[in-house]
C-alpha cells in the first residue's frame, strides 16, 4: 500500500529529526512504525489512534520541521480517510495553534491542511467546528505582511464558502450547481454568436431555476442552517458590519461582496426554494446593493471604487437576470437605477459598467423575454425593456452631438473589426488623454450598439421559436396568412416589435449612415435583416416596410443633379469628354452599399412569400441595381477626384456585380418556390413598377431616359424570369403578364414596342417548350379521369397563349407590332411546332388573314411560318386541320404580292399532298398487279405504312379516332388539285408552270394510291381541261413582244431589263406551260399507262391526245412540237417492250409519223427538221423496244416514213453537204437509226427489202474494167432492180460514205439465206464504189467501200471456216456467181486502182501514207484470210485471184529499165508485197497446223506462176544488166532481184505440191524416195542460177552462190574427201 509506505518514510525522517531534542517524539515515531506495519488499510489505520497521535505531537512541540511533516502526515491521512471524525476538533485546534506561527510555510501548509478537512469527509458539521475552520481561514487572511498567504487564505476561504454551500444544496437535496454557467461569458465576435452562446447557456440555469418538480419551503437542515448564518455574516460585512456568527469584527467589503455574488450566480435553487435565504436576498442583499448603487464613494477610497462597483453591478445583473421572476419590485428599482445611470453625469468608466450589464440583459435571449413579460407586457409595472432599449439608442444618438464624433466612429468601427477578428481591442499605452478619453466613449457607444443588436437578434429568435413551436407560419410554406396569433411566444414578439422597432430604426440607421468599418456594417445590417425577417413572419407590416425603405437607401446611391453640377463646376479645367462623362450618371457602390444589397436579396429570399405590397420597394431598388450594373459608368469603388480612374480595380469591380447580379436572378428564379398569391404581388410589383416609368416616358426615344427605359427593361425580364420558373402553374399567371406585354406593345416609345414582343416570344416559347408539353396530348392517352383534366388544362393553356399573339396581330394598330408577332410566330412554330394541338385552328386562321395583306414583310413572315408548319409540323398537325392548311397554302400561292411566296407555296402543295398521301388506302391497284415504273410505291410498302396507320390508331383515344374518321383524303387530294387548276390559269407564267410540275410531280408520285375512280376525276376533270386551257392560251395569246421591268434610266431613257428571245412574247410563255404540260402527261404514261389504258373510254381521249399532238406539230412551235412527239413516245415506248400495249396505240403513233413525212409538202421550216429528226429518233427506238410487235405491214411502213425521210432530205438540201461539209440533219438520223432497224426472226424476209432499200442510195456510175493487156472496156451490165433506183440522186457522196459501214453491219447481222442472196447485189455496188478512186482518188468513197468490202470477206470467210454455214442448202450456182464477183472486185480494184501512180491533188504525207496502209490491208485479207481459208471457190476463181497477185508483182520487171526509175516508191513496195504473198502461198513449213485441200490446190496453182514469174525476174536482170552495161542497175530493180533470191532461199514447198513442177520424173522420184523434194524449185530455175554468177553485183552473185549449194544438197552433191 502506497500510504503505508509513505507514512512510513514520513514517520523514520520525523523519528531522524525529533532523536536528539524531542525523544518522547523520537519513540513515537518508532512505536508508530511497528503500528503502521501492522495496518494494511485505510481504516485500520483510522482505528488506531498511536497514529494519529504522533503526528500531533509532532506538531505540538512547534518546531517548523516537525511541524511540517506533522502537517504533511495529516493531510495523507486526512485525504485517504484514514482519520476517525471525532479527531476533528483535536485537530482543528492544532492547526489553529499553527495559525498563529509566523512562519510562511506552516501558515501555507495549514490553509492547505484546511482546505483538505473540508473537502473530505472530516467536513465540519457542527456550529463549533465550522466557525473554527473558517475562523482560522480569516485570521491568516488579516496577516498582510504575506501576500501568498493572503492571497492563499482568501481563496482557501472562498472554496470553503464553496463546499459549505455544496454540502447545503446536498443536505436540502437541491440541484448541484454549474460553476461558471451564470457567470459572464467571453465575448464571440459577433452579438450574434454572443446571443447564441447564452442562449445555451441559460439552460441549465432555467432548468435550475424553475425546478418544478421542487418546492419552496421554510424549514433548514443543520448545515442549511450554517450556510444561512455564513450568508448573513457575508452581507453584514460586506454593508461594512461586522460578522458576529463568524466572531470577526470586520471583512473586506470586495471580498465579501465577491462571495455573494459568487453564492447569488452558483447557488440559485437555494434562493429559489428556501424561503430563509430568499428572504435574506430581499431583505439584506437587496438592500445592500440599492445602497451600493446610490452611494457615490465609500471610505475605501476611489482606487477601490471602480472595483466594487464593478462587482455591485456585477451582482445586481445576476440578481435581475436569475430572480427578476420572484423580485418584481427590486428588479424594476434596479433597472430604473441602471437606465437612470446612462444619462447621470457620473464617472465614463461607471457608464461603461451600467452599459455592459445592459448589453448582457439584451444579449441574453431568456433575460431579455423574462423581463419583457414580467414587466413590459404588465400593465401594473414599468417597461423597462422599452426605457433600456431607448437608453442604448441615446447613447449611441449622443454621438452626432459630440466634438469628436468622427474619431469616435472610427474607434467604434475599429472595435468591431477587432472583434471580427477574435482579437480584443486595446489602446496604445503611450496615449494621450484625450486619445483614452475618444476610446472609452466608442467603448460606450460600442456597447450601447451591441445592446440595441441583442435586442434585435432576440426578436429574431422568438420568433423563430414560435415558428418550431406552431404559433407561427413558416414564411417557406404556403399558407394563408392570419392576423390571429395566440401563442403566448408569438404575443411576445408582436408586442416586442411594435414597442421597440422605431427607437431601434433610428438607431440603426444613424449608425449605417455614419459608419464605413466593414465589420460594424456587416452587424448593422444583421441586424436589419433579422428585425425585417421577424417583422415579415409576424406580418407586422408598418416596421417592415420601414426597415425595407431604410435598407433601401443605403444600397444605391444615386447622385443627384447638383452633386452633377458641382462636379463639373469643381472640375473646370478637365477636358470636354470627361466633363460629359462626369454629367452622367455615375454610380458608386461602396462596400457597405454592396453588403446592404446582399442583405435586401437575404431578406427577399427569406420572406418572398409574406412582403406582398412590400415588393415595391425591394423591386425599385433591384431595378436601380440592374441598370448599375449593366451602366459603363457604374464602379464598386469611391473614386475621389484626387485619385487617378487606372487605379481602380476592375477584377474586383466585376467580381462584384457578377455576384450581386448572381444573386438578383436568383431571387427571381426562387419564385418557383413561392405561393401563388406571392407570385401574383411580385407580378403586380413590377407591372406597377414598369407601369410608373411608362407614364414617365413620351413617344420618342430620345425623350425617354435611360431610368425609366431601364426600370421596365428590368420589369419585363423579371417577369419572363418568374414565368420560366413557374412553367409548372402558368395559367394562373399567364394573364397577369401578358397583359403587361401587350400593353408595352401598343406604346408610342419604338424601343419598348420592341421590347414587349422579345418578351412575348420568349414567354410563349418557354411555356410551350416545357415538359408539360411533352407529346401531344391528344394521342396515346388513356380514358382516366387524371388525363382528361390534364388534357382539358393543357388545351386551356395552350389556347391562352396562342390567343394572346392572336390579340396581338389583331389589335396592332403599327406594322412594326403586326411584323413582330408573325415573328413571334415563326419562332414558336420552329421551336415548339411539334407540341401544338388544340391551337391550330387560330394559327392558321391568322396565317390566312396574313396571305391577303399588301405589306411585303408581313407577307413573307407568315409564309415562313407556313413552311415550318409543311417542313416539320405536319405529322402533329390535327387532320381535321388539313383543309384548312391546304386553303392556307392556296391563298398564298395565288397571292400577287411576292412572286417567290407563290412558287415556293406551290411546292409546299406537294409536301403537303405527300403527307395527305399517306392516308390514301386503295389497294386494289397492287392486288390486280398492274405495273408501276415508280420505285416509291411498291405494295409493301403501302400495305406498311398502312399498317402503322392501323398500329397508331389503335392506341388512340376515341375522341382521336372520331376526329380521323371524320377526315376524307380523296378529298383532300382533290382539293389541292382544284388549287393548282385555278393556278394553271395564273397570268403569272412562273406561278402556272410551277403549279403545272407540281400536278403532274403529284400524280406520278402518289398515283398508286389513286383508285380508278379516282384517275377518271384527273383526267376528265383536271389533265385533259389542263391540256386543252394551255393549248387554247399557246394559239390565242399575244405574239406582241415584252418589254422587261424597268430597272433605272439612262440619258433620261428607261432602261428595261433584258428578257431572251424565246419568252419575250406571252404566247412564248404559254408555250412554255403547254410543253410542261404535254411532259406531265408524258411522265403519267411512262408509270402509269396500263392503268390508264383499262379505265373506261380512254380510247378517247387518247384520240384527243393525238388531236392535240397532231395539232401541235403542224400549228405549234418547235419546243411544242418536240414536246408533243415526246408525248406519244413516252407513253408507247415504256411499255410496249413488256408486250403490255395494245397494238393499236403503237399503229395510231405510226400513223401520226407517218402524215408528218406525208405533208411534207407544206410542212418544211427549221421547226418541221427538227420535228422530223425528233420523229426518226423515236422511230428508231419505238423500233427496238417494241419489234416483237412489229409485222410485216408495219415494217412496211416503219421503212416508208424513212425512206420518205430520205428523199425528202435529198430533195430539201441538195446543197447542204457542199454548202457545210457534212450530212444533212435528217440523214444523219437516218444514219443514226439505221443500225437498229434489222428485222427480228420472224420478219427475216424484210432483209431483203430493207437492203435492197438503202443499196439504192449508193452511186450507181458506169465503171471501166480494165482487160488483161492494161486496156479499159466500158461495163455496160444491167441491173434486175433497176427499175426501183428512186429518180433523185445525191450528187456527192458523203451520205453513201456514212451508209456504207451501216450496210457492212448489216449485211453481217442478216441470217445466211438472206445475206448470200443479197451478197452479189452487195459486192457489185460495193465495186462501184470503190472505182470511183478513178475520177476521185483523193475521196473518201472508196476508202470507206474498200474497207466494207475487205471486212465483209474477212468476216465471211471466218464464219465459213469455223463450219458457220457449212449446213446451208446454197446452190453451187449462186457461190459461183458469188466468187466471181470477188473476183472482179480484186481483179479491178488491186489491177487498176492499187499500186499505181493516179491522177490526184496533192495529198499530205499522212494521206499517202494512210492511203497505202488500206491498199497493204486490203492486199493482206486476200493474200493472208481468204486464199489461206477453207473456201468452196471454184479453181478458175483461185486462178484468177493468183493470176491477179501476180499481175499486180510484175509490175517492177515488165517495165523498161529506163522508165523503172520513174516509178512512185509505193508501188514498188505494192509490187514486192503482191511478190511476197505468192511465196507466202506456196511455202510451207512442218510448224503449219492448217494445211487443207484448198491450201494445197491454191498453193499448186501459186508455185506455177511464182516460178514463172521468178524466171522472168532472173532473166530480165541478166538483160537489162547487159544493157547498161557499166550503167547502175535501177535501185527498185536491184530490190527486186536480191527479194526474190533471198525468198527463194527460205522457200520450203510442200511435197504434194512439188509434183507439179516442170521435172525429169526421175528426179521427182529421187527426191521424194530422200525426202528432199521441199527444195525441188530450185532444180527449175537451176539454168537461170547457173547464168547469174556472171552478174557484176556482188550481193547477187553471193545469193546465187547459196542457192547453187541448196541445189547440190537437193541432188546430193555435197563436197566430200578424197581420202574417204
Amino acid at each position: 500500500m502506497a500510504l503505508v509506505a509513505a507514512l512510513e518514510a514520513d514517520l523514520r525522517a520525523l523519528s531522524a529529526e525529533a532523536r536528539r531534542r524531542y525523544p518522547a517524539v523520537k519513540d513515537g515515531a518508532e512505536h508508530a512504525i511497528l503500528k503502521l506495519r501492522s495496518s494494511s488499510s485505510a481504516s485500520d489505520l483510522s482505528s488506531n489512534e498511536d497514529i494519529l497521535r504522533i503526528f500531533l505531537m509532532a506538531c505540538g512541540v512547534r518546531n517548523t520541521k516537525l511541524s511540517v511533516i506533522g502537517l504533511s502526515c495529516l493531510q495523507k491521512l486526512i485525504s485517504h480517510d484514514a482519520v476517525e471524525p471525532s479527531s476533528l476538533k483535536e485537530i482543528l485546534y492544532t492547526l489553529k495553534d499553527h495559525s498563529e506561527m509566523a512562519e510562511e510555510n506552516i501558515q501555507l501548509k495549514t490553509l492547505q491542511t484546511i482546505l483538505i478537512i473540508f473537502q473530505s469527509r472530516l467536513h465540519p458539521e457542527t456550529e463549533d467546528n465550522m466557525v473554527l475552520g473558517l475562523s482560522i481561514c480569516l485570521r491568516l487572511l488579516d496577516n498582510n505582511r504575506s501576500p501568498s498567504v493572503y492571497n492563499t487564505a482568501a481563496a482557501t476561504f472562498r472554496q470553503a464558502v464553496a463546499l459549505i454551500f455544496d454540502q447545503v444544496l446536498l443536505a436540502e437535496s437541491l440541484p448541484m450547481p454549474k460553476y461558471g454557467s451564470s457567470s459572464q461569458t467571453a465575448r464571440t465576435g459577433s452579438v450574434a454568436g454572443d446571443l447564441s452562446q447564452n442562449n445555451n447557456n441559460s439552460e441549465p440555469l432555467e432548468k435550475d431555476a424553475t425546478c418544478g418538480r421542487l418546492t419552496t419551503r421554510d424549514t433548514l437542515s443543520e448545515t442549511g442552517k450554517l450556510g444561512l448564518r455564513l450568508l448573513e455574516d457575508l452581507t453584514a460585512s460586506a454593508a461594512g458590519g461586522s460578522a458576529a456568527w463568524l466572531r470577526v469584527a470586520s471583512l473586506p467589503r470586495t471580498f465579501s461582496l465577491e462571495l455573494i455574488e459568487f453564492v447569488l450566480s452558483n447557488y440559485i435553487s437555494v434562493f429559489k426554494i428556501l424561503l430563509p435565504y430568499e428572504q435574506v436576498l430581499r431583505h439584506q442583499i437587496c438592500s445592500l446593493l440599492m445602497t451600493s448603487l446610490r452611494t457615490s464613494s465609500e471610505l475605501e477610497g476611489e482606487m477601490v471604487e471602480p472595483y466594487f462597483r464593478r462587482l455591485v453591478l456585477r451582482s445586481v445583473a445576476h440578481i435581475i437576470r436569475l430572480y427578476s421572476s420572484s423580485l418584481i419590485t427590486e428588479c424594476e428599482v434596479f433597472l430604473s437605477m441602471l437606465v437612470k445611470a446612462t444619462f447621470l453625469d457620473l464617472p465614463l468608466w461607471h457608464r461603461i459598467l451600467v452599459l455592459e450589464i445592459l448589453r448582457g440583459f439584451c444579449v441574453e435571449a431568456r433575460t431579455l423575454r423574462i423581463l419583457f413579460q414580467n414587466f413590459d407586457m404588465h400593465p401594473k409595472n414599468t417597461n423597462v425593456v422599452e426605457s433600456m432599449v431607448k437608453a442604448l439608442a441615446r447613447v449611441v444618438s449622443s454621438i452626432q452631438f459630440q466634438e469628436t464624433s468622427e474619431e469616435s466612429l472610427a474607434a467604434v468601427a475599429g472595435m468591431f473589426s477587432s472583434k471580427a477578428k477574435g482579437i480584443e481591442w486595446i489602446l496604445d499605452n503611450d496615449a494621450s488623454s484625450a486619445a483614452v478619453l475618444v476610446a472609452s466613449e466608442a467603448h460606450a457607444i460600442t456597447l450601447a450598439i451591441e445592446g440595441l443588436l441583442g435586442v434585435v437578434f432576440t426578436v429574431a429568435t422568438l420568433t423563430d421559436e414560435a415558428v418550431d413551436v406552431g404559433e407561427l407560419e413558416s414564411p417557406r410554406y404556403e399558407h394563408l396568412p392570419s392576423s390571429d396569433y395566440v401563442g403566448k411566444t408569438s404575443h411576445l414578439c408582436i408586442s416586442m416589435v411594435d414597442s421597440l422597432w422605431l427607437t431601434i430604426l433610428d438607431a440603426f440607421s444613424l449608425i449605417l449612415s455614419r459608419s464605413q468599418g466593414e465589420a460594424i456594417v456587416l452587424e448593422i445590417l444583421k441586424g436589419y435583416q433579422a428585425f425585417t425577417q421577424a417583422c415579415g413572419i409576424l406580418h407586422a407590416v408598418e416596421p417592415l416596410n420601414s426597415f425595407l425603405a431604410s435598407l433601401c437607401k443605403f444600397t444605391i446611391v444615386l447622385p443627384t443633379d447638383a452633386e452633377r453640377k458641382s462636379s463639373v463646376v469643381q472640375s473646370p479645367v478637365s477636358k470636354r469628354s470627361e466633363a460629359q462623362v462626369d454629367q452622367k450618371d455615375v454610380i458608386v457602390l461602396t462596400p457597405k452599399n454592396v453588403q446592404a444589397l446582399r442583405t435586401l436579396f437575404n431578406i427577399a429570399h427569406r420572406l418572398h412569400n409574406v412582403l406582398g405590397p412590400s415588393w415595391v420597394l425591394v423591386l425599385e431598388t433591384l431595378a436601380a441595381l440592374d441598370r448599375a450594373i449593366h451602366s459603363p459608368h457604374a464602379t464598386t469603388q469611391e473614386v475621389t477626384t484626387a485619385v487617378p480612374k487606372l487605379t481602380r480595380e476592375p477584377s474586383r469591380q466585376y467580381a462584384d456585380f457578377s455576384i450581386l447580379s448572381s444573386l438578383n436572378s436568383q431571387l427571381f428564379e426562387s419564385s418557383a418556390l413561392m405561393q401563388v398569391s406571392s407570385v401574383k404581388s411580385l407580378l403586380s410589383a413590377l407591372h406597377m413598377l414598369s407601369h410608373q416609368s411608362m407614364t414617365e416616358t413620351s413617344g420618342s426615344v430620345s425623350s425617354a431616359s435611360s431610368k425609366q427605359i431601364g426600370s421596365i427593361s428590368f420589369s419585363v425580364d423579371r417577369m419572363i424570369s418568374i414565368l420560366v420558373n413557374n412553367l409548372h402553374r402558368v395559367e394562373p399567371l399567364w394573364d397577369q403578364v401578358v397583359g403587361h406585354f401587350l400593353e408595352l406593345a401598343e406604346h408610342s416609345n419604338q424601343n419598348l414596342r420592341n421590347m414587349a414582343l422579345d418578351a412575348l416570344d420568349q414567354s410563349i416559347c418557354s411555356v410551350l417548350g416545357s415538359e408539360q408539353f411533352g407529346e401531344d396530348p391528344a394521342r396515346s392517352r388513356n380514358a382516366t379521369l387524371d388525363v382528361e383534366s390534364k388534357e382539358t388544362q393543357l388545351k386551356s393553356v395552350e389556347c391562352a397563349v396562342l390567343s394572346s399573339l392572336r390579340v396581338l396581330y389583331f389589335s396592332a394598330q403599327k406594322a412594326d407590332v403586326r411584323i413582330g408577332s408573325l415573328k413571334i410566330l415563326l419562332h414558336i412554330l420552329e421551336r415548339c411546332g411539334e407540341k401544338l394541338y388544340y391551337s391550330w385552328p387560330s394559327i392558321l386562321d391568322m396565317l390566312r388573314s396574313v396571305a391577303d395583306a399588301s405589306e411585303k414583310d408581313v407577307a413573307t413572315l407568315g409564309f415562313q411560318s407556313l413552311r415550318v408548319i409543311m417542313s416539320d409540323g405536319l405529322p402533329t398537325l390535327p387532320e381535321d386541320c388539313l383543309h384548312v392548311c391546304i386553303d392556307v397554302t392556296g391563298a398564298y400561292s395565288a397571292q400577287k404580292t411576292d412572286l417567290n411566296i407563290s412558287l415556293t407555296a406551290i411546292g409546299l402543295l406537294w409536301t403537303l399532298t405527300d403527307f395527305v398521301a399517306k392516308g390514301l388506302h386503295h389497294g386494289s391497284l397492287a392486288d390486280k398487279g398492274l405495273g408501276f415504273n415508280n420505285a416509291d410505291s411498291t405494295p409493301h410498302q403501302t400495305n406498311g405504312e398502312d399498317g402503322e396507320g392501323h398500329m397508331i390508331s389503335n392506341s388512340n383515344n376515341s375522341d382521336y379516332e372520331a376526329r380521323r374518321q371524320v377526315v376524307n383524303h380523296d378529298k383532300l387530294l382533290f382539293l389541292v388539285f382544284s388549287l393548282i387548276q385555278k393556278l394553271v390559269d395564273d397570268e403569272r407564267p412562273e406561278v402556272r408552270n410551277s403549279a403545272v410540275r407540281t400536278f403532274f410531280q403529284i400524280l406520278g408520285s402518289h398515283g398508286n394510291k389513286l383508285s380508278k375512280s379516282m384517275w377518271e376525276d384527273c383526267l376528265w376533270n383536271y389533265i385533259f381541261p389542263m391540256l386543252d386551257g394551255a393549248s387554247h392560251k399557246a394559239a390565242t395569246s399575244s405574239k406582241d413582244e415584252w418589254q422587261g421591268k424597268e430597272i433605272g434610266t439612262r440619258g433620261g431613257k428607261a432602261v428595261h431589263m433584258l428578257i431572251h428571245h424565246s419568252r419575250n412574247t406571252a404566247q412564248k410563255q404559254w408555250d412554255e406551260t403547254f410543253v410542261l404540260v404535254l411532259g406531265g402527261i408524258a411522265r403519267l404514261f411512262r408509270s402509269y399507262f396500263p392503268l390508264l389504258e383499262s379505265l373506261p373510254n380512254f380510247w378517247s381521249g387518247w384520240e384527243s391526245l393525238l388531236a392535240f399532238v397532231k395539232n401541235s406539230i403542224f400549228n405549234g412551235s418547235k419546243e411544242v412540237s418536240l414536246a408533243a412527239i415526246n408525248c406519244l413516245q413516252t407513253a408507247v415506248v415504256s411499255h410496249c417492250v413488256k408486250g403490255n400495249l395494245q397494238l393499236r396505240y403503237l399503229n395510231s403513233v405510226l400513223d401520226v409519223y407517218e402524215l408528218v413525212f406525208q405533208k411534207s409538202s407544206s410542212y418544211t421550216g427549221d421547226t418541221a427538221t427538227k420535228v422530223k429528226q425528233e420523229i426518226l429518233h423515236g422511230l428508231g427506238e419505238l423500233y427496238v423496244q417494241s419489234l416483237k410487235m412489229f409485222d410485216d405491214k408495219m415494217y412496211m411502213q416503219l421503212l416508208g416514213i424513212v425512206d420518205l425521210a430520205i428523199k425528202q432530205a435529198i430533195i430539201n438540201s441538195e446543197n447542204f453537204e457542199s454548202e457545210y461539209g457534212h450530212v444533212p440533219p435528217v440523214l444523219r438520223h437516218v444514219l443514226e437509226i439505221l443500225p437498229s432497224l434489222g428485222p427480228p426472226e420472224h420478219l427475216s424476209s424484210m432483209w431483203l427489202i430493207l437492203l435492197r432499200e438503202f443499196l439504192h442510195y449508193l452511186p450507181r456510175v458506169d465503171s471501166v474494167l480494165p482487160n488483161e493487156e492494161g486496156s479499159e472496156v466500158l461495163e455496160h451490165k444491167a441491173d434486175a432492180s433497176s427499175e426501183t433506183i428512186p429518180t433523185t440522186r445525191i450528187t456527192t457522196n458523203m451520205f453513201a460514205e456514212k451508209l456504207i459501214p451501216a450496210l457492212v453491219e448489216l449485211l453481217l447481222q442478216a441470217p445466211a439465206v438472206e445475206k448470200y442472196i443479197l451478197f452479189p447485189d452487195f459486192i457489185q455496188n460495193l465495186r462501184r464504189c470503190m472505182m470511183t478512186r478513178r475520177d476521185n482518188p483523193d475521196g473518201s468513197l472508196w476508202k470507206v467501200a474498200a474497207e466494207g468490202f475487205n471486212r465483209l470477206l474477212v468476216e465471211d470467210v471466218k464464219l465459213c471456216s469455223v463450219g458457220g454455214d457449212t449446213d446451208l442448202k446454197i446452190s453451187k450456182t449462186a457461190r459461183i456467181r458469188i466468187w466471181k464477183e470477188i473476183g472482179d472486185v480484186y481483179d479491178i480494184f488491186l489491177v487498176g486502182y492499187c499500186g499505181r501512180a493516179l491522177s490526184s491533188t496533192s495529198l499530205p504525207a499522212a494521206a499517202l501514207k494512210a492511203n497505202e496502209t488500206l491498199e497493204m490491208a486490203f492486199l493482206n485479207g486476200l493474200g493472208d484470210i481468204i486464199l489461206m481459208s477453207t473456201i468452196d471457190a471454184p479453181r478458175e476463181v483461185l486462178e484468177r485471184l493468183v493470176s491477179t497477185l501476180d499481175r499486180c508483182a510484175s509490175r517492177t520487171c515488165s517495165l523498161p529499165v529506163e522508165t523503172v526509175e520513174l516509178m512512185p516508191a509505193h508501188c514498188s513496195r505494192f509490187s514486192l508485197t503482191c511478190l511476197q504473198k505468192l511465196f507466202s502461198l506456196s511455202s510451207f513449213s512442218s510448224e503449219t497446223k492448217e494445211w487443207h485441200s484448198t491450201r494445197t490446190e491454191v498453193s499448186k496453182i501459186s508455185i506455177i506462176t511464182l516460178m514463172a514469174r521468178c524466171e522472168f525476174i532472173l532473166s530480165r536482170f541478166l538483160i537489162d544488166e547487159n544493157n547498161l552495161g557499166n550503167r547502175p542497175i535501177p535501185t527498185a530493180r536491184l530490190e527486186e532481184i536480191i527479194f526474190t533470191l533471198q525468198e527463194l532461199e527460205h522457200l520450203s514447198i510442200h511435197p504434194e505440191v512439188a509434183s507439179v513442177l516442170p521435172l525429169q520424173p526421175y528426179l521427182k522420184t529421187i527426191l521424194r524416195e530422200d525426202n528432199r523434194d521441199t527444195g525441188a524449185h530450185l532444180l527449175v530455175l537451176f539454168p537461170s542460177l547457173c547464168e547469174l554468177v556472171l552478174s557484176r553485183e556482188t550481193q547477187v552473185r553471193e545469193l546465187v552462190q547459196v542457192l547453187l549449194r541448196a541445189v547440190a544438197m537437193e541432188l546430193g552433191l555435197e563436197k566430200v574427201s578424197l581420202s574417204s
